[in-house]
C-alpha cells in the first residue's frame, strides 16, 4: 500500500492500473470509477475499495477508460519474483486521449492529433502531432486564427501553459480534453534544443520553421509531454513541417459546419467526405480528410491533381490493377510507429511485408505506362526490396501474433536455433526408442512414457506390474490404478529439453529485437511510401467517385468569374430516391456586372440547396476532385464564407440572432477580392424592420466595397429585390414555382427575376397543418393586405400635404416619387 500511494502521488490526475501478479488493480476512488466504467465487481480489502482485471485483458479494458476521458497510468512489475521482498514497480506508460497506442482506441481512418498551444499578446503558436503516424506540424499566426484552426483539426487532446488556463477556458470551454502544463515547459530555448536533439540537427532552418518562436515553444512542449508520459521510442517522428496557410483556401469553422463538409448536421445524414471517400486504405482516408480541410489555392498544384484523376478515370485497366494492390496495403504509417516504439508483433511484420510487396507492384504497374503522370507517381515510390528480403530471410512465413508462441524466426537464419529446434522435434523419436528399450529391459509391455506441465516427463505402469519396477526408477506419483516414475536417463533428457525450450524462446526474442532495431533504419523510406500511396489512393478514389456520380473536370484560372452550368448538390443527389433526378441549376458571378445574386422564393423551393451546392462545387474543384456539374469555370477562390442557418448557443449565452451576427461579422471583417460568400437569410432573429435594414446594409457594403466579393444571397425579404434598382451589380433571381388549382408545385429551377409570392401558407398546408388553421391564416393575410395598403395610402397622403412645391426641385420631386412608388411596392 505504501508503494501504491507513493506512485499514485505522482499521478494524481490519472487512473492508476497497479500490476499485482496476474492482475491490474485499482484502489479507492480509482476503483469506484473503474468499476462503473468497465462494469466489473467492486470489492473491499482492509476497508479499501478494490477493482481489478486480468493483465492479459488490458487491450479490452484500456480503450473503455480512455474513451471515457481518463488519463491512465500503467504501473508494471519491473522484476520477477525472487524473494519475499516487495517487487520493484513503476509507471511504464501514461495513456492519454491523444497518446493512446492501443489499436482499439483510435479510428484508423482519421488522425489522432495532440495539439500544443502557446499565446503571446495577440499572436499564437501551435504544434500538431499524431504520434501513431509521426506527422508533426507547426504554425504561427494571430491568436484568433490559430484558435479557429484548432477547431478544424478536432484534436483528441490539447496541452497549454497553466498561466493561460482562464484564456483556454474562455476560448474553448469544455469542448476538448486538455491538460495544463508548467509554464517552463514552453520556454523557447529549451524547446529549440529539444527539437534539434530529436531531429539530430544543429538548427531548425532546414524545416522552414526557424522564424516561428511561438510555434517552436509549442512544439518543444509536445516532446516534453511525450517524455513525461513515458513515450520515449519516437524515432519515427523524424521531421516537422510548417503549415503554410497562405497555400490553402480558407474555410472558417461556421462554413465547415454549415456546409456539412466533414460531418452532417443530422446524426444519420451524409457529409461531403462521405460522398468523396472511396479510398481503400486507411492512409488514403486520412489524407483525403486533410485535403478536404485544406483545399489548394495554387492552380498548377490543383491541375496536377486533376491530371492524375483524369489518368485513373480513363485508363480503366490500370485503375483496376492498382485497386487490386491497394486492397493489400495495410496502415504502413502506423506500422512504422510500432517499429519505432518496439510494439510491432511478428504477424504485423509479415503484414508490413505484404504491403511493401503491393507497393512495389504498383510502382511497376505505373512505371510501364506512357503517361507522364503515372511515371512521376512511380518515381516517388521506393522499391524497398532490401527491407522485403530482410523480412523474409529473418521471419518464418506464418509467425504467431506474439513472440512467446515460438516459430517466429525462419529456418536457416540461426544455426544454434536450428540445432535446438531439431532437438525438440526429434524428442518424439527419442522417447519412442527409450520406451521400447525400457519395455525390453523390464518385460512390462504396457509401459508408456508421457509428459505434463506439472510433473514433466514420466514412466507410467499399471499396478499389476509394480513388482517388476527396477530399483533405479524413482516414484513420482501414485494413482488409483497406476504409478508414475522417473529414471535418471529420462530426467537428464527432460532437463536437456527444457533448457532447449527456454533457449529457443530467449534466442528468438533476441533475434527478433535485433531485427526490429535493424528495420527501424528503414522507417523514413517506408513513411515516404505511405504518403505517396495515400496520394494514389485519393486520386483513385476521386476517379471512382467521378465515374459513379457523373462528375466533370472543372477549369480553374486566375479570372474573377464563377460559371457553373447545370450544377448539382453532391450530398442531396446521393440521398434522392431511386429514379428521381436532381434538378440542376446554373450560376454566373463576376466582378463587373453580376457580383451579387439576390435569390427569393418560398421555403422548400431549393434556395438553400443552390447556395450550398455552389460553395461545395468550388471546394471540390480546389481539392483536386472533379465536380457535380455539366461544366464549371472557376476563377481561383481564396476563401469561402457561409451564413447558413443558425442555432442557439445557450451555454455561451448566445441567442440565434447573436450567432447569426457573429457569423456575419466574421465574413464582413475577413473577405477578400477572391472570396465566395453565401448568405441564407440575415436578420430573421429580430424584428422585420431591423432584419431588412441589416440585410440591406450588409448587401450594400459588399456591393460598394472595393474588393467586390462574389455573393449569393437567399432571402424571404422581398423588399431586398429593390436593391437591383439602385445597385448595378445586384441581380434578382428566384426559384420558380407553379400554382395549379390552389396547389403549389416546386420546380427547383433558378430563373432571373424576383419571386412574386412567398407561398408560406401553401407550405404550411403541405406540412399537414390543420385545415381550419390554414383557412384562418388566409383570412388574416387578406385583412392585413387591405389594412397595410390603406395605411400606405394614408402615409403617402400625409407626406404629400407636407411638401412645399415652391421649394421642391425637379430632382427632389423624382426622389420623392420613387420613395412613394417603393412604399406601395413593399406593401404588395
Amino acid at each position: 500500500m505504501k508503494q501504491y500511494y507513493a506512485i499514485k502521488s505522482r499521478y494524481t490526475d490519472a487512473l492508476l492500473l497497479f500490476r499485482v501478479g496476474d492482475f491490474y488493480e485499482t484502489l479507492a476512488e480509482d476503483a469506484i470509477k473503474c468499476s462503473q466504467i468497465l462494469d466489473i465487481a467492486l470489492t473491499k480489502r482492509s476497508n479499501i475499495d478494490l477493482a481489478g482485471f486480468p493483465y492479459h485483458s488490458i487491450d479490452s479494458y484500456l480503450p473503455k477508460l480512455v474513451r471515457a476521458g481518463f488519463r491512465v497510468a500503467i504501473c508494471d512489475q519491473l522484476e520477477e519474483s525472487q524473494s519475499n521482498s516487495i517487487l520493484k514497480r513503476d509507471v511504464t506508460e501514461l495513456v492519454t486521449p491523444s497518446l493512446a497506442l492501443n489499436d482499439q482506441i483510435f479510428d484508423y481512418r482519421t488522425n489522432n492529433f495532440l495539439i500544443s498551444l502557446f499565446w503571446e499578446r495577440e499572436k499564437g503558436g501551435a504544434a500538431l502531432l499524431d504520434i501513431s503516424t509521426g506527422e508533426f506540424f507547426l504554425l504561427e499566426n494571430s491568436a484568433k486564427h490559430v484558435n479557429e484552426l484548432v477547431k478544424r483539426f478536432q484534436p483528441n487532446e490539447i496541452i497549454y501553459p497553466k498561466k493561460f488556463k482562464n484564456i483556454f477556458n474562455l476560448v474553448f470551454g469544455v469542448e476538448y480534453r486538455n491538460y495544463a502544463m508548467f509554464d517552463w515547459v514552453f520556454e523557447y530555448n529549451a524547446a529549440y534544443e529539444k527539437l534539434t536533439c530529436q531531429f539530430q540537427t544543429i538548427s531548425l532552418k532546414g524545416f522552414g520553421i526557424e522564424n516561428f518562436p511561438l510555434g517552436i515553444s509549442a512544439a518543444g512542449a509536445v516532446l516534453q509531454y511525450l517524455s513525461d508520459t513515458h513515450h520515449n521510442c519516437i524515432e519515427h517522428i523524424s521531421s516537422i513541417s510548417q503549415m503554410e496557410e497562405e497555400k490553402y483556401l480558407w474555410i472558417d469553422d461556421f462554413t465547415l459546419r454549415n456546409l456539412e463538409i466533414v460531418k452532417s448536421l443530422n446524426d444519420k445524414g451524409l457529409s461531403l467526405i462521405n460522398i468523396l471517400d472511396k479510398t481503400v486504405s486507411t492512409i488514403g482516408a486520412r489524407l483525403l480528410k486533410r485535403w478536404i480541410l485544406f483545399p489548394l489555392k495554387n492552380l498548377s498544384k490543383i491541375e496536377e491533381r486533376h491530371n492524375a484523376v483524369f489518368e485513373f478515370l480513363y485508363k480503366k485497366n490500370v485503375s483496376l490493377r492498382i485497386f487490386d494492390q491497394l486492397k493489400r496495403i495495410s496502415d504502413v504509417e502506423r506500422l512504422t510507429f510500432k517499429i519505432s516504439s518496439k510494439r510491432i508483433t511478428p504477424r504485423e511484420v509479415i503484414v508490413l511485408h505484404k504491403s511493401l510487396v503491393a507497393i512495389y507492384t504498383i510502382k511497376k504497374i505505373l512505371s510501364k505506362e506512357k503517361s507522364s503522370v503515372f511515371k512521376i507517381l512511380a518515381e516517388k515510390l521506393h522499391s524497398c526490396n532490401g527491407v522485403c528480403d530482410i523480412i523474409m530471410k529473418t521471419l518464418s512465413s506464418d509467425p504467431p501474433y506474439k513472440i512467446n508462441k515460438g516459430n517466429v524466426i525462419a529456418k536457416g537464419y540461426s544455426k544454434e536455433l536450428d540445432y535446438l529446434r531439431d532437438l525438440m522435434s526429434s524428442s518424439q523419436d527419442y522417447l519412442e526408442k527409450l520406451c521400447l528399450k525400457e519395455r525390453n529391459r523390464t518385460g512390462i509391455g504396457s509401459l508408456k512414457i508421457s509428459f505434463n506441465r506439472i510433473f514433466g516427463y514420466y514412466i507410467e505402469i499399471r499396478n499389476a506390474y509394480k513388482n517388476k519396477v527396477p530399483s533405479r526408477w524413482i516414484r513420482k506419483q501414485t494413482l488409483a490404478n497406476s504409478e508414475r516414475y522417473i529414471s535418471e536417463e529420462l530426467k537428464e533428457y527432460e532437463a536437456k529439453v527444457l533448457v532447449a525450450e527456454k533457449k529457443i524462446f530467449y534466442l528468438e526474442k533476441e533475434i527478433f529485437n535485433e531485427f526490429i532495431l535493424h528495420l527501424s533504419g528503414y522507417i523514413k523510406i517506408m513513411q515516404e511510401n505511405a504518403r505517396n500511396i495515400a496520394c494514389i489512393d485519393v486520386f483513385h478514389s476521386f476517379s471512382i467517385c467521378s465515374y459513379e456520380n457523373n462528375y466533370i473536370r472543372p477549369v480553374l484560372d486566375e479570372s474573377f468569374d464563377l460559371e457553373i452550368f447545370k450544377g448539382r448538390h453532391p450530398i442531396i443527389e446521393n440521398n434522392l430516391p431511386i429514379g428521381k433526378t436532381y434538378i440542376a441549376n446554373d450560376i454566373h458571378l463576376n466582378r463587373s456586372d453580376q457580383q451579387i445574386l439576390m435569390i427569393t422564393g418560398p421555403n422548400m423551393s431549393g434556395k438553400s440547396a443552390i447556395l450550398r451546392q455552389t460553395a461545395l462545387i468550388v471546394l471540390m474543384a480546389h481539392i483536386g476532385s472533379y465536380v457535380s456539374a455539366k461544366r464549371a469555370k472557376i476563377g481561383r477562390i481564396d476563401k469561402i464564407f457561409s451564413r447558413v442557418g443558425a442555432s442557439d448557443n445557450i451555454s455561451l449565452g448566445e441567442s440565434t440572432f447573436m450567432v447569426e451576427m457573429n457569423e456575419t461579422a466574421n465574413i464582413l471583417n475577413n473577405f477578400s477580392d477572391r472570396s465566395l460568400i453565401i448568405f441564407d437569410e440575415i436578420g430573421r432573429g429580430t424584428s422585420t424592420s431591423d432584419g431588412i435594414s441589416i440585410a440591406w446594409a450588409v448587401t450594400e457594403f459588399l456591393h460598394q466595397h472595393v474588393k467586390r466579393p462574389k455573393t449569393l444571397f437567399a432571402t424571404h425579404y422581398h423588399e431586398l429585390s429593390e436593391m437591383s434598382r439602385f445597385f448595378n451589380r445586384i441581380k434578382n433571381f428566384n426559384v420558380s414555382v407553379k400554382e395549379i388549382d390552389g396547389k403549389v408545385v416546386f420546380l427547383y429551377k433558378l430563373i432571373q427575376g424576383e419571386s412574386e409570392h412567398s407561398y408560406g401558407i401553401h407550405v404550411a398546408k403541405m406540412a399537414g397543418v390543420p385545415l381550419h388553421v390554414i383557412q384562418r391564416a388566409t383570412e388574416i393575410l387578406n385583412f392585413q393586405f387591405k389594412f397595410n395598403f390603406n395605411q400606405t395610402l394614408e402615409s403617402i397622403r400625409e407626406n404629400l400635404l407636407k411638401i412645399d412645391l415652391n421649394l421642391l426641385s425637379p430632382v427632389d420631386a423624382l426622389i420623392k416619387l420613387n420613395e412613394f412608388k417603393k412604399m406601395i411596392k413593399m406593401r404588395e
